[in-house]
């Protein structure tokens, strides 16, 4: 994570921000250790993936598409000495509704720094001689989907050399490009893009910096605050629709006022702190947080802004893939499952339905 400077007059909160800047395609590998937005996934663990059925929407029964993934190491535990979170999500617009984290799922993949993959040692910053094509291959001899970069062995049965994770990522592939690149007249692979994935960006992170003269406090507790005023707003049903606005309104001021100094951010990672809400609806109580299989909590670790959808290119003028904020919660153990990806908790919130975004 970047360091910087704080100034006497600023403060910092805890918090790291991200926010997308472009990068060599290189520079976004698995060897590299990346936080990125789109593409394929730059998977860590090159054995056990998660595949078909796991990674099919709950709603459409679709394969999910890669959104993003954060490179979250934890200092001092050697199981996690490298450690990645992958999110998943529907490319089916009318799978969000309001509310609903069904069309979402998250991954966690970690490792030790000595292990079957990776050399002990940081890799270079300089682009490698020969990458090879970890988007087809893993080094594990896993093939990936020509289409979405997930686990993949159906292939082409014409040229074999190609594969898909389902009929219908083949079926999208061969009428958007592989057609043509399959045919005996094709000498090289089409230039057409591939539509299925988000555009490609680096995550890069900043520490959160406020000003420290007139600032109220925003720390975690005053957090768990808003957190308990909007539990009790919940649970009075009789409560009357101005003061309910009243405290809507509120949560929501207080997120403009926190993003404001950094409007671009696209993701907040407190690790262990509070989430910052868009809305005082649809906050999860303890028990809306399901335990890790291990037994152990799962705790807040990191937010998805509403802001990358700006980046996504996913505006329709009818349904579109749309969120207030994704809260993502994991195992407070970080538990060991050895090369396993360990399935992790997503909360999706929208804003209220008369809130401009």
């Amino acid at each position: 994570m970047m360091a910087g400077d704080v100034s006497e007059s600023e403060r910092e909160t805890g918090v790291v921000l991200g926010f997308l800047e472009e990068a060599e395609p290189w520079q976004l590998l698995s060897a590299q250790f990346p936080s990125k937005v789109g593409g394929k996934p730059a998977w860590l663990s090159q054995l056990s993936l998660p595949e078909l059925p796991e990674l099919l929407c709950e709603k459409c029964q679709l394969p999910l598409g890669f959104l993003l993934q954060v490179y979250a190491p934890i200092v001092g535990f050697e199981r996690s000495f490298h450690r990645s979170l992958f999110v998943f999500c529907c490319r089916t617009p009318a799978c969000y509704t309001r509310n609903d984290n069904q069309c979402f799922k998250v991954y966690r993949s970690q490792l030790p720094r000595k292990n079957n993959f990776y050399p002990y040692d940081p890799p270079p910053d300089e682009e490698p001689a020969d990458s090879g094509d970890e988007h087809r291959l893993l080094s594990s001899s896993i093939k990936l989907c020509c289409l979405c970069g997930c686990p993949g062995q159906k292939a082409c049965s014409r040229c074999h050399s190609v594969t898909y994770c389902s009929k219908e990522h083949q079926t999208i592939d061969w009428k958007q490009r592989h057609k043509n690149e399959c045919s005996a007249e094709a000498s090289s692979s089409s230039e057409v893009p591939n539509s299925f994935l988000f555009p490609e960006w680096e995550l890069v992170t900043e520490p959160e910096k406020l000003p420290i003269k007139g600032e109220e406090s925003l720390d975690s507790k005053c957090l768990e605050q808003v957190d308990r005023a909007s539990s009790e707003l919940d649970e009075k049903e009789l409560e009357s629709m101005a003061h309910h606005e009243s405290q809507d309104s509120k949560v929501f001021q207080k997120f403009k006022k926190r993003i404001a100094p950094e409007p671009e951010q696209v993701l907040r990672y407190c690790r262990g702190g509070a989430p910052l809400w868009v809305s005082s609806e649809h906050v999860p109580s303890t028990a809306d947080v399901p335990k890790c299989p291990c037994g152990a909590n799962r705790n807040f670790e990191f937010q998805i802004m509403p802001q990358l959808l700006n980046y996504l290119k996913v505006d329709r003028p009818d349904a579109s893939i749309d969120w207030g904020m994704l809260a993502i919660y994991t195992c407070t153990d970080s538990c060991d499952q050895g090369n396993k990806y360990s399935s992790e908790f997503i909360w999706k919130q929208d804003f209220s339905e008369d809130r401009p975004r």
